[in-house]
């Protein structure tokens, strides 16, 4: 740890490594001589195919564009630069298409410097002994862990809290990736680094992980946040946007279940005696922050693939079909299966999902409004199956059920459906659901998360 400094300011570029940011925005922020600049690089909203599969959420083109304009910035000021969850799942492979980017863009520009990878991907064997040593635990009404989950399981990853960020720091590291982490972590990381509690550190941690999140109107860009001893102030870079006290506090609220108290490995920060409060018509200030320590835990995320899916989208503008989709739709489903058992395919071998946007495909059965007129319909058809050619042929039955199948008043006597693509029928491949909602007890904040250092060269 380096010597206590009176104030750190940090800089978060955006939502997401890959959602984009203003180059003017960076600029402003850089020449506030930030202490650090860093973004964020994934999150488990997007579902689970990318921890499953290994694919990034966000574009290779969109995260070299970010990471570039974010490197060159901050090796010009001579300060860190981090990504927290990199390539959007925070997994090895993740972590690796992140790392060839920020040596590939080295490269281009002439650029050297210390980088550390920090792992975050878990080995089975070490989960299975730490599961036999009783060190994993259920979060709310989650099941029992078992040992065939994590065997069966794709990908597991922990998230990391700041300690391994803190680790990279202190040997000197200036470009710090990270596999999966809790959001605030690389900015908590710099605020402690530096001396400042960790109350005003998480507090802040929070307020950068999803960058102008915290301002309005919402826009993908770059927040400044200023943090003493006891307090933390907001800013963001864009004279358009501006932080409200409001604002603020929705951010401190984001993926929380309580006002007032958020978990994070190691303890709890406590809001409940938080001042939020404006400092001009951009700024707002934050005190009354509080950290309660707690023993060491690591959340775990994992996937595992669940089976194959291929998908068709059709519309109808047919009143006469609107009108009675619910019978027509269940016609489909029983003649589809008659026609699926002639192919020697077991019920239980797939699933057939129909989905009605412009009636109820967003609320499904919780849908309030039960008797709206629409004038079109569209149908997402989805068959979910145990391999691939089980899933395709599903679907080309299905597909061809809703097209030319009769109803009770039918004038048409060619097609049900109009399709906006050709094929109409379209391959999803692997898919997969998450499987975790466990902690790992463990003392040493560490030892699930080696780090790798590697000296990036303007030669490579």
């Amino acid at each position: 740890m380096s010597q206590a400094t009176p104030e750190v300011r940090m800089m978060s570029a955006s939502g997401i490594l890959g959602y984009g940011f203003p180059e003017a925005s960076l600029e402003a922020a850089l020449a506030r001589e930030p202490h650090m600049i860093g973004v964020d690089g994934g999150s488990s909203d997007p579902g689970p195919h990318y921890l499953g599969s290994g694919k990034t959420l966000n574009s290779r083109l969109a995260m070299k564009r970010d990471l570039s304009l974010l490197l060159r910035g901050a090796i010009r000021k001579g300060i860190p630069m981090m990504v927290g969850t990199c390539g959007g799942a925070g997994g090895e492979p993740h972590l690796q298409v992140c790392a060839d980017i920020i040596r590939e863009v080295a490269r281009e520009h002439g650029l050297s410097f210390k980088m550390a990878l920090i792992h975050a991907e878990q080995e089975k064997g070490f989960l299975l002994e730490q599961l036999a040593a009783g060190k994993i635990r259920p979060l709310g009404g989650a099941p029992a862990l078992q040992a065939s989950d994590i065997e069966g399981a794709e990908r597991i990853v922990g998230m990391m809290g700041p300690e391994p960020y803190r680790q990279a720091l202190a040997a000197g590291a200036q470009v710090i990736l990270g596999g999966r982490g809790t959001d605030p972590a690389p900015w908590v990381a710099l605020a402690m680094h530096h001396g400042l509690p960790a109350a005003p550190a998480w507090y802040a941690g929070k307020m950068l992980e999803c960058a102008c999140n915290a301002a309005i109107p919402k826009k993908h860009d770059c927040l400044l946040v200023t943090v003493g001893e006891d307090f933390v102030q907001a800013e963001p870079m864009n004279p358009e946007l501006r932080c409200t006290p409001m604002s603020v506090a929705v951010q401190a609220l984001h993926e929380n279940a309580s006002p007032v108290t958020r978990y994070e490995p190691g303890g709890i920060v406590d809001s409940q005696d938080c001042e939020i409060s404006a400092v001009n018509e951009r700024v707002v200030r934050i005190t009354g922050m509080d950290w309660k320590p707690a023993p060491y835990s690591i959340k775990l995320e994992g996937a595992r693939r669940v089976g194959f899916s291929a998908f068709t989208v059709a519309a109808t503008r047919d009143p006469g079909l609107i009108g009675q989709i619910h019978s027509f739709l269940e016609f489909v489903r029983e003649s589809t299966a008659t026609k699926v058992r002639a192919l020697g395919i077991a019920t239980e071998d797939y699933r057939l999902v129909l989905r009605v946007y412009g009636q109820d495909g967003v609320m499904g059965e919780w849908e309030p409004v039960k008797d709206a007129q629409a004038l079109e319909l569209s149908i997402l058809a989805e068959v979910v199956a145990s391999t691939q050619e089980v899933a395709n042929a599903v679907l080309s039955l299905a597909r061809v059920t809703l097209l030319h199948s009769d109803f009770p008043g039918r004038m048409c006597r060619e097609g049900n459906m109009a399709f906006p693509f050709s094929p109409s029928d379209i391959e999803r491949g692997a898919i997969y659901e998450f499987m975790l909602q466990h902690v790992l007890d463990i003392d040493d904040p560490l030892r699930m998360f080696p780090i790798e250092y590697e000296t990036v060269g303007a030669t490579q």
